[in-house]
C-alpha cells in the first residue's frame, strides 16, 4: 500500500476514534510480541504523567532522551520515558521550534495549542463542523527589517471540506480565529506551471518560515519559501515530507519502492548545484512512514508497523527500533 493510501486509511481510523469519549480512549502500547494492552485505570488529571501499562516496557523505550515524542490519537502522549495525559484526544501533534508549545487537533476537531504537559490548552481556531482538520505545523520566522520581512508566528494546517483539501494558516497566538488559505505561487521561470491550490496535505515547517507539503493528486512533494513572496516549486515524487529547522535543504519524504515505503532525503550538494535525492532505506523489508527530523538535523524518526525507528539523517546506518509504541513520531526541542 502506498503512503497516501495508508494515510487515507489512517484518517478514517482517526475519525472513528473521534467518536469515542475521552473516558473510553484506549492507550495502544504493546511490546514486540504482545497484543494491545487496554488501559482500564481511571484517567488522571490533565497534565499528570502515568506509569506505562504493565507488561509493555518496550513501548516507552527510546523516548527518555533526545526529545522524541509519540502520539497515537488518544489523550496520551509518550515523552521522556512516560506518558502525559493531555485531557483530550491529541491528533497530529507538532512542536514549536523552541519546544515550549504543542499544537494538535483536539477531540472536538478544533486546532489547539498547550504547554508540553498538556496544561493551558487554548483553542486557536474552532472547527465550524462539516470539516476535518489535520496536521498542524508551526511557521516561525524572526523579523528581518533590513529585507522588509516581518516576524511570522503562524500555524499551517489542512482543512478537508466538500471532498477537497487545502492548506490554511492562522496566527499561533490567536483565540478562536478564522483560518485563511495560504498563497501557493510558483517560482518565476519560463517553463513554470501553476502550483496546485487544492489537494495539498501534510505540511511541515522549516527555517525562516519555509515549509514543505505533499499533493497526493500529483504524487509530488513541494517546498514553499515565504522569503520569496510565498513562492515554491515541486521537489520530487513522494509523500509525507519533513523539514529540518536548521536548513531548508534537509528534507525527508516517503516514496514507494518495490512494494515498500522507503525514506528519501534531499541531500546537500555543497556546490550550489541541483540537490541529490537519496534513498535512506534501500534495503527496506517493511514500510517506513511519517518521518520526523530531530532539532539538530542529525536523526530521523519514522513509523513502522512494529513501532518507531530512528536512523542517522545521512543514511549511514540502518534504522533501529527504539519503541514498540505505534503512533506519530515528533521531536521536541527540550
Amino acid at each position: 500500500m502506498t503512503a497516501s493510501g495508508r494515510r487515507r486509511r489512517t484518517t478514517a481510523a482517526i475519525a472513528l476514534t473521534a467518536g469515542v469519549t475521552a473516558g473510553a480512549a484506549l492507550l495502544s502500547a504493546c511490546g514486540p510480541d504482545d497484543s494491545a494492552a487496554q488501559d482500564t485505570t481511571a484517567p488522571p488529571a490533565t497534565g499528570t504523567t502515568t506509569a506505562p501499562p504493565a507488561g509493555s516496557p518496550a513501548a516507552l523505550k527510546g523516548t527518555a532522551h533526545g526529545g522524541l515524542t509519540i502520539s497515537d490519537g488518544s489523550r496520551y502522549v509518550v515523552m521522556n520515558g512516560t506518558r502525559v495525559d493531555f485531557g483530550t484526544l491529541v491528533r497530529d501533534l507538532a512542536w514549536s521550534p523552541d519546544g515550549r508549545t504543542a499544537a494538535f487537533v483536539d477531540g472536538d476537531g478544533d486546532l489547539a495549542v498547550s504547554n508540553p504537559d498538556g496544561i493551558g490548552r487554548r483553542i486557536v481556531a474552532r472547527n465550524p463542523g462539516g470539516q476535518t482538520w489535520s496536521h498542524p505545523t508551526f511557521q516561525i520566522r524572526a523579523a528581518d527589517p533590513a529585507n522588509g520581512m516581518p516576524a511570522l508566528d503562524n500555524l499551517i494546517f489542512v482543512i478537508a471540506a466538500g471532498g477537497t483539501t487545502r492548506l490554511y494558516a492562522v496566527p499561533a497566538t490567536a483565540l478562536g480565529a478564522t483560518p485563511k488559505p495560504i498563497g501557493l505561487n510558483a517560482i518565476p521561470a519560463e517553463d513554470a506551471k501553476p502550483l496546485p491550490q487544492t489537494g495539498n496535505t501534510w505540511p511541515n515547517g522549516g527555517p525562516a518560515g519555509a515549509s514543505v507539503y505533499a499533493n497526493p493528486g500529483t504524487g509530488k512533494v513541494y517546498i514553499r519559501d515565504d522569503n520569496l513572496r510565498q513562492q515554491g516549486s515541486a521537489i520530487a515524487p513522494g509523500a509525507e515530507p519533513a523539514m529540518a529547522q536548521g536548513s531548508e535543504e534537509e528534507i525527508v519524504f516517503v516514496r514507494a519502492v518495490d512494494g515498500h515505503d522507503h525514506l528519501f532525503a534531499q541531500e546537500r550538494t555543497g556546490d550550489g548545484g541541483t540537490p541529490r535525492i537519496t534513498d535512506l532505506t534501500p534495503h527496506a523489508t517493511t514500510d517506513y512512514t511519517e518521518p520526523a527530523i530531530s532539532p539538530d538535523g542529525s536523526q530521523i524518526a519514522a513509523r513502522t508497523p512494529g513501532g518507531i525507528v530512528t536512523l542517522p539523517a545521512d543514511g549511514s546506518a540502518a534504522p533501529v527500533r527504539v519503541s514498540a509504541y505505534k503512533g506519530l513520531p515528533a521531536y521536541r526541542n527540550s
